[in-house]
């Protein structure tokens, strides 16, 4: 059951030399028990659009979507009172979201006073629980901490716990592993897997790195220079990438190399949001570039719950390297 239903989402922010087009065109769902991957080099609009979802648009900004529907409620009425209610955010840099003289305990009895009316003692167990669910060894040990006393991976559990002891069933996750070490950071990704598993969340999974999306996400969006270019099931999307972005990204992955040859790079930049685009914001980087590519819209192509949008049919076929 879609949980999440965005369709044409747009932001602007008005500015005196001319609007920034931070989003330009975004189709996003996400079905409810699942984690969804949002990927992009940066730049391309992740961010955004989770600050869409959570009502923390920069003042002025003009928002405007086709569908824009949390649990069949308009997010546009709704989001800041389902931001921590019902929507919480898992930052990429834990160190920034704990405030550094202030304890643990602290800060998860913020937390569980803002949205639970419970005595001190029940809020106290029950952030030893929460504790204890990310895996935080000595949980009473760590209530007594202050954050710059745990280590990354022990700070970004902290994080987890807060945004659980919200109460909130979908949690937006901003690249949580970027701050990790590639085993702490496969730790979180397994714990967040796990807390899916459990307690039936539903989490927005930002992200540039597709190593991620292939570990823990059930299905995909692909975002460029503010538009969704295509989405679908992890496996489909990995294995059959349709848009000559997606298969970009791909190709730049280090596993992608031969032999320990060089990476694979995609040429040129993204647009500057100022910019006007008529057509495929794409095709000034894309090596299968037709004309019709900076000219008309991209047609939406569906095959199953795959969609890309893309003038070619089929990409062409690029030959393995000897």
């Amino acid at each position: 059951m879609t949980l999440l239903d965005i369709r044409g989402l747009s932001v602007a922010l008005p500015l005196p030399g001319g609007a920034i087009h931070a989003l330009r065109h975004v189709d996003l769902s996400v079905d409810r028990g699942r984690i969804h991957g949002l990927i992009g080099e940066s730049g391309c609009g992740k961010t955004m659009t989770a600050m869409a979802l959570l009502g923390l648009l920069p003042r002025g900004a003009r928002l405007s979507a086709d569908s824009f529907r949390f649990d069949g409620m308009a997010l546009a009425d709704v989001a800041e009172s389902l931001r921590g209610r019902r929507i919480a955010l898992i930052s990429q840099d834990p160190a920034a979201a704990l405030n550094p003289v202030l304890t643990i305990a602290r800060q998860m009895d913020d937390v569980l006073r803002a949205h639970h009316a419970l005595p001190r003692a029940e809020r106290r167990a029950r952030a030893v629980e929460l504790l204890a669910a990310t895996g935080l060894p000595d949980p009473a040990r760590v209530l007594k901490s202050y954050p710059h006393q745990l280590s990354g991976g022990m700070q970004q559990r902290v994080v987890i716990a807060q945004a659980l002891a919200t109460g909130a069933e979908f949690l937006i996750a901003d690249e949580p592993t970027t701050a990790l070490d590639v085993t702490v950071g496969a730790q979180v990704l397994a714990l967040l897997r796990r807390l899916v598993a459990e307690r039936g969340l539903t989490v927005l999974m930002i992200t540039h790195d597709m190593d991620v999306v292939a570990e823990v996400c059930d299905s995909a969006t692909v975002l460029y220079a503010g538009n969704s270019v295509e989405d679908g099931p992890t496996d489909q999307l990995l294995s059959q990438p349709r848009h000559p972005y997606t298969r970009a990204l791909l190709a730049a992955l280090p596993d992608s190399a031969p032999n320990g040859g060089r990476l694979a790079a995609i040429e040129g930049r993204i647009p500057p949001p100022q910019q006007a685009i008529t057509g495929c914001a794409f095709a000034p980087r894309c090596p299968h570039a037709l004309p019709a590519c900076t000219e008309a819209p991209p047609p939406e192509r569906v095959e199953g719950a795959h969609r890309w949008s893309c003038q070619l049919q089929e990409l062409p076929h690029v030959p393995a390297d000897p």
